[in-house]
């Protein structure tokens, strides 16, 4: 038995990953009714950062895995201390669930990311910005930010000053805006024995700051793709990380720039549970319950993966039309995450599209056309 902290969406993958591999799981999450939830018959009914329903967990658990890094660590130390085995380890997602720790560990290993400047928390009433920054800038919450939110774009210097009003009790980082010809994706996990392995890279496309749909693999050179995994193996082990990662990139005039770093399953990495030998939630399953972790390889020319966000309550078209819409695609494989009500917004689900052409240019036509067709049954929120 496995646990894991958290009971949406990519908590509901990893169970229905598990199950594949006939390993049971345990869930700690709020409410009977969330995703993850509906899907073992073992839950933990606590707040996924509440210590005291971990606790109750790690007395299920052979080991311990995370949904997201939104974890109170001095509150869990004490159950690592007294033998609970996490996995990641709670020493190697420290410097991971905060934007600002992030970027202090990849100008050490100087591993090039945007310029950044953190929001001091007092005497923060102006801020001298460096002699060649401009507007707009990106403004982003240290913590806890995710689908757009905790970011802020800021166009002017009144914007930015109604920031540091408004978020004086929070941290938040500036970042210099950056000119990119792409959005890159990996999701790599490392095991036990140090072997580092991943998911092709793929190129993310966003809409209102929100992952709208992935493309994989990237259509990208060859140098490009090792910079990619020669900075994904140098953090893995610097970090004695064991587990799933995902990195973002931005690729451009100015190299390749690290973005974000996510300790856990990505959205990005959804297209592996149709595309792949073994999914992003299958390797974490394997390395979390002790299996033998397979070579995730894919076994298709590409996939194109599509989120599916709530839209507006008045739009005319009712949710289950639009599933039907969905499922009556050939081809079109429906991740639906069965949570209770729709909202503007909101991931409800994916789907997978599997491509079968070999050469760049063609398959990113054959997206395209198939995206055209998902967004005409459910448009871009």
């Amino acid at each position: 038995m496995i646990g894991v902290v958290g009971g949406g969406q990519l908590a509901m993958l990893l169970v229905e990953a598990a199950k594949k591999r006939d390993v049971d799981v345990v869930v700690q999450t709020a409410a009977k009714t969330d995703p993850a939830a509906k899907k073992t018959k073992q839950v933990v009914l606590n707040d996924a950062t509440n210590a005291e329903g971990t606790k109750l967990l790690a007395d299920k658990s052979r080991s311990i895995t995370f949904e997201n890094e939104w974890v109170d660590i001095p509150s869990l130390l004490s159950l690592q201390n007294n033998g609970v085995s996490f996995i990641p380890s709670l020493q190697s997602i420290r410097p991971l669930i905060n934007k600002i720790s992030q970027r202090e560990l990849l100008n050490r290993l100087e591993i090039p990311c945007p310029d950044w400047l953190p929001i001091p928390l007092e005497n923060s009433s102006e801020i001298d910005l460096p002699p060649d920054w401009s507007f707009p800038l990106m403004a982003k919450a240290a913590k806890g930010g995710y689908d757009g939110k905790g970011t802020r774009i800021i166009k002017n210097s009144k914007q930015l000053q109604e920031l540091i009003e408004v978020e004086r009790e929070e941290q938040w980082m500036l970042e210099k805006w950056v000119p990119f010809d792409k959005e890159l994706s990996i999701v790599s996990s490392r095991d036990s024995k140090g072997i580092v392995r991943s998911l092709p890279i793929v190129e993310t496309y966003q809409s209102r700051q929100v992952c709208d749909w992935v493309l994989a693999p990237a259509d990208i050179k060859h140098d490009v793709d090792l910079m990619v995994k020669n900075i994904v193996s140098s953090l893995l082990v610097e970090l004695d990380y064991v587990g799933v990662i995902a990195i973002e990139f931005f690729y451009g005039p100015e190299g390749l720039l690290v973005n974000e770093i996510a300790p856990r399953t990505h959205n990005s990495g959804h297209f592996s549970i149709d595309a792949c030998t073994s999914s992003q939630f299958d390797q974490q399953i394997c390395i979390t319950s002790g299996i033998s972790v397979p070579m995730p390889e894919m076994h298709v020319d590409g996939a194109l993966m599509v989120n599916l966000l709530g839209l507006k309550s008045d739009y005319p078209i009712s949710l289950s039309q639009r599933l039907d819409d969905l499922r009556a695609v050939p081809g079109l494989n429906l991740h639906w995450y069965e949570k209770e009500e729709e909202s503007e917004g909101r991931k409800l689900g994916h789907v997978t599209y599997l491509l079968n052409n070999k050469d760049v240019l063609s398959r990113k036509k054959e997206a395209l056309g198939v995206l055209k067709t998902i967004r005409s049954i459910w448009p871009t929120f």
